[in-house]
């Protein structure tokens, strides 16, 4: 889901290898959802292990792959500058969707996009509220601790999201959590490499 077509965050999953996966997308800032949120247009990976996809995405396709996943396929949920979200799906096996599978993601995304207009009666500004609940009871803990780096180390909100992110990378760990360690101030992310002796210069680690 997305927020006035800005930064795109996982919202539903159908199982937890599908929400790592829509998590890893996030965390990096790079993948299928992104791009097709961007264009307006799906965007249709047929391997993730191929030459293409690494090169458009090193390391969503890069990690996709590790976990055994080949195809990436996003569908864009919204009409025009209306942008709601992006259905992504993944399997696999590599090669291309067939046309009754490209067919059912497309009226997967379509039926998404309807029900949240039914949800408001039509676009307006009532939808983003809908959008806002959504983000206020799935990421407000990531949003409140990008908040308090950002007052830590005196950067702006999207240089501390970004710290959030790289260290969700490097760690290995879910992004929720690691907000959820900043907020319980057993983690403090650093924005400058001399302020820590950590292996990891980007961060400090507090017991």
């Amino acid at each position: 889901m997305t927020r006035d077509g800005g930064i795109l965050e996982p919202l539903l999953a159908t199982g937890p290898e599908v929400g790592e996966l829509d998590e890893l997308q996030f965390a990096l800032g790079e993948g299928p959802s992104g791009d097709a949120i961007a264009t307006g247009a799906p965007v249709l990976e047929t391997d993730l292990a191929g030459v293409a996809a690494g090169h458009r995405w090193p390391a969503f396709a890069s990690a996709g792959a590790e976990r055994g996943v080949r195809g990436a396929f996003a569908f864009p949920i919204g009409a025009g500058a209306a942008k709601v979200g992006v259905l992504s799906v993944y399997r696999r096996e590599p090669g291309p969707l067939q046309a009754d599978q490209l067919r059912d993601g497309l009226v997967c995304a379509d039926a998404v996009f309807v029900l949240a207009l039914d949800h408001r009666r039509g676009v307006s500004a009532d939808l983003d509220g809908v959008i806002e609940a959504a983000f206020t009871a799935r990421r407000a803990e990531v949003h409140q601790a990008a908040g308090r780096v950002a007052a830590q180390q005196s950067i702006s909100v999207t240089d501390a999201l970004a710290l959030l992110r790289a260290h969700s990378y490097s760690s290995g760990l879910p992004l929720h959590r690691i907000a959820t360690d900043v907020m319980a101030d057993r983690l403090r992310l650093a924005s400058d490499p001399d302020d820590t002796d950590s292996p990891q210069p980007e961060l400090e680690q507090e017991d």
